[in-house]
């Protein structure tokens, strides 16, 4: 049999289980305490929906799973799907992902990893290099886009390696392209407006509205934690590689940035400076409000926070500053070609799922208090919190990092709603981390797919040698610096 016919038959077959566990899991003969015969079905359609996110593609899983809600007990249709595509956070998410790709179209992200690559500081001095990379890596991938940073400074590396003589095996270059890694999927989950990030803070806010005390997360404090927590990170990872791992560097001390523009960019047109002075001041709306709620204006930014999205694509999609091409800066059609749509449904499916999993009607935030609070109950803040990072860091590189941090919500606002505990704090720290430690295996987030997918210059043993030890190191970051800052910070 081919490879082909065997990867069909495959995933056949994961179809196929996915699909009999939404319809037949209502039918085992299980006593779970307060969920109620719809809570039963729409666990069944969770498990199996979690089953074929792992196994098969998101997109057609995620568009059956909000099928499956619709044709259960739960609700009719047409409602199902209101709260499905009409949600406000599945609205803002869906088209801040168009202005995402439209950065990528204008080809901003080559401008900011020139920007970083090229620094003066780098000449000579390996460890600021690195740093540096990181650094320009962590804030590409929180600004401008996830994937960016590995598109743009993989080549740049391995050019970089082939020119100053540093061989593929070699213990720099793996440890180098593996931290670029790590540095973007700590910028992942900084945008508290954006991406898997927005989705999660959406989510909790509907489950802890369903079970009666809504809790919304502060973004501008939220993107200080993250960010403390990212840089942090940082500068311990280049330490740890620089005094434990102790790579040779030597060659790299002969870099000369200059040779990083023999190739120069041309200057910015008219559209690339409108995209990037307009999305600042895009993040400032965001944000601001946050930070200034008191001012009418901010009030209003903040009452029509969801729809600003809308609104700035709008905008982008009507300017043209292009004397050449005459094209608007954000042509439509073109930036629609690079839409990730398994990422925006798969948000969308696990945002719903979130919703519906804690309704009243299902009984099941009533089972997980019964069955939590007793283990919970006796332990310290503290340690609840440690307790959760530690689950967290073991399922994220299990699974899909979103999905582990869907299951960890309704955990967290059981618990801390009917202790009286603020759960916003750990509930951000757990968004931040669940995102951004999910690199040990391929099933853990893309980021870690991609690094395992680097077959030329990564072997598998060096992969999972490195990673566990940066998560590792990720681990007691978020212990030590991450739980005060967000409980000092986060209200």
């Amino acid at each position: 049999m081919s490879n082909s016919s065997a990867s069909v038959s495959r995933r056949a077959v994961h179809s196929l289980v996915g699909v009999a566990i939404m319809l037949l899991f209502r039918y085992l003969p299980l006593h779970l305490p307060e969920v109620t015969p719809i809570g039963m079905e729409i666990i069944g359609v969770f498990i199996g929906t979690l089953y074929l996110w792992t196994t098969v593609d998101p997109v057609w899983s995620s568009i059956l799973s909000i099928f499956m809600i619709g044709v259960s007990s739960y609700a009719p249709m047409n409602q199902v799907l209101s709260a499905a595509f009409g949600n406000p956070v599945v609205i803002q998410m869906f088209f801040l992902m168009i202005v995402m790709n439209s950065m990528v179209y204008n080809k901003l992200t080559a401008y900011i990893g020139r920007f970083f690559l090229t620094m003066k500081i780098n000449n000579g001095r390996p460890w600021v290099f690195t740093a540096m990379l990181m650094t320009g890596a962590m804030l590409m991938a929180a600004f401008v886009g996830p994937f960016s940073p590995i598109f743009l400074f993989w080549p740049v590396l391995y050019d970089i390696f082939q020119e100053i003589g540093i061989k593929k095996g070699e213990k720099y270059p793996t440890i180098m392209l593996i931290l670029v890694a790590i540095a973007t999927l700590l910028g992942f989950p900084v945008p508290p407006y954006s991406g898997n990030s927005l989705a999660l803070i959406g989510n909790y806010a509907g489950i802890t509205e369903n079970m009666g005390n809504k809790v919304m997360i502060n973004s501008a404090a939220y993107l200080v934690v993250a960010l403390v927590y990212g840089f942090v990170s940082i500068a311990v990872i280049v330490l740890f590689c620089k005094y434990v791992l102790r790579p040779d560097v030597s060659k790299l001390k002969d870099l000369d940035v200059e040779m990083l523009k023999k190739n120069p960019l041309p200057p910015l047109n008219g559209n690339q400076k409108f995209m990037a002075i307009s999305f600042v001041f895009y993040i400032l709306t965001m944000l601001l409000p946050s930070m200034l709620p008191k001012l009418k204006i901010m009030q209003f930014l903040s009452v029509n926070n969801y729809g600003i999205a809308l609104g700035y694509t709008a905008l982008l999609c009507c300017v043209s500053l292009d004397k050449e091409k005459h094209e608007t800066v954000l042509p439509f059609g073109k930036v629609l070609n690079g839409f990730a749509w398994g990422t925006f449904f798969l948000c969308t499916a696990a945002i719903l799922l979130g919703s519906v999993l804690t309704n009243e009607s299902t009984g099941i935030s009533a089972f997980l208090n019964t069955i939590l609070r007793p283990i919970f109950s006796s332990m310290s803040l503290v340690a609840f919190y440690v307790t959760l990072l530690v689950i967290t860091l073991l399922l994220t590189n299990i699974c899909n990092s979103l999905v582990v941090g869907m299951l960890m919500q309704p955990v967290i606002a059981s618990f801390c709603l009917s202790s009286g505990i603020n759960s916003a704090p750990i509930t951000s720290l757990i968004i931040i981390f669940v995102l951004a430690s999910a690199s040990v295996t391929p099933s853990a987030s893309p980021f870690a797919a991609m690094i395992h997918g680097n077959k030329e210059w990564l072997k598998s043993g060096e992969i999972y040698k490195h990673t566990m030890m940066f998560a590792a190191i990720e681990l007691i970051l978020v212990i030590v610096v991450g739980i005060p800052v967000a409980t000092a910070l986060i209200h």
